[in-house]
């Protein structure tokens, strides 16, 4: 029997090794089909190469897409970095990484920087680092009618609205704009046939990280799996700078996911009630993959920085945190939500 299911991906920089390596064992399942991708930032960027991949070769044409793009990401076709990794010598752990860039000074002067100057302040000279990486994706596949539908989603910085990209409007500069961090790239502008006139876009983060109701049509499964990458709890008060502000860009990038959740869960105690029946709202089923262990090592600045460490260490997370749901949770997918909406927000 074909189990069916919607993916809701994250986004988070670097981080979103992690989302490679859940998606990576997710594949492997003969039986499991996925309907739609709704995605943002790296999030986003995983959708694609995946959706582009899938088109061109199915399950394992995505998984040979998916190494690609984070090997590009990672520079790990560099022989140096790569012959470092693949030798003997073993690779930092996570939580060494994760102190290394915490009290490295790099984070801090680029925070510092970000308050003093802008991306506009290279003037002709700026170009997006991305940009080659994300054209070397083919978009024909990208945009294909097979295969999950893809959702990406970027924030107007006009009015602050969440525009969410499919179909042939899932362009490189889409992509761009759905991981626009506006301290570190300028905005992505390009004419929106939706609003009939140039829009500039940031970061989907801001108004959806990522947004759900894409994934509410009627003809796709009820099942929604959401891959986050932003831990939802710190138990420490932070104290000093670079620890509040990464908490802060927590909490702000978790905000809209968490408003739609709460949503969810109001929609689904009104069905329980009687007070609006399943065919007037759709009784959605959620599903959470999520390593928090893991990325209370990490920070803002590991996301900033993807080191093939890094990368490597975080897929293999990825992987086993996705065989972990699978075995917990496997069997709950088209029949029940495997996150306990009512303790979550009681």
């Amino acid at each position: 029997m074909v189990r069916r299911i919607n993916l809701a991906l994250q986004g988070g920089g670097a981080h979103g090794a992690y989302t490679w390596g859940v998606l990576d064992r997710l594949l492997e399942e003969e039986d499991l089909e996925i309907a739609a991708i709704s995605g943002t930032s790296a999030g986003a960027m995983n959708g694609a190469a995946l959706k582009a991949g899938w088109v061109r070769g199915g399950r394992e044409g995505a998984r040979a897409a998916l190494d690609d793009f984070w090997a590009d990401m990672g520079g790990m076709r560099d022989t140096g970095l790569l012959g470092w990794v693949m030798s003997g010598i073993p690779a930092p752990a996570l939580h060494q990484i994760g102190l290394a860039a915490e009290y490295s000074l790099v984070g801090p002067a680029l925070d510092m920087l970000s308050l003093v100057s802008t991306p506009y302040a290279s003037g002709p000279f700026y170009t997006n680092p991305l940009r080659a990486i994300v054209e070397k994706l083919n978009f024909d596949e990208v945009c294909h009618a097979q295969g999950p539908a893809l959702y990406v989603n970027a924030t107007k910085v006009r009015n602050g609205k969440i525009r969410v990209f499919e179909g042939a409007e899932v362009t490189p500069d889409a992509l761009l704009a759905s991981a626009c961090l506006p301290t570190v790239f300028r905005a992505v502008e390009f004419f929106d046939a939706q609003t009939d006139r140039v829009e500039a876009f940031w970061d989907g983060g801001y108004s959806g990280n990522p947004a759900l109701f894409p994934l509410f049509r009627p003809d796709y499964p009820d099942d929604i799996v959401i891959v986050a990458l932003n831990p939802l709890e710190r138990d420490e008060v932070p104290m000093l700078p670079d620890r509040i502000q990464n908490r802060m860009n927590e909490i702000s990038f978790n905000t809209s996911l968490l408003r739609e959740l709460r949503a969810i869960e109001y929609v689904k105690r009104l069905i329980a009630a009687g007070v609006v029946s399943s065919n007037e709202k759709k009784d959605v089923l959620i599903h959470l993959i999520a390593d928090d262990e893991v990325m209370l090592d990490l920070s803002s600045a590991t996301k900033m920085f993807p080191y093939c460490g890094l990368l490597e260490g975080l897929k293999q997370a990825g992987r086993a945190s996705a065989e972990a749901f699978l075995s917990a949770h496997g069997d709950d997918l088209g029949k029940r939500s495997s996150v306990d909406m009512a303790a979550m927000f009681g």
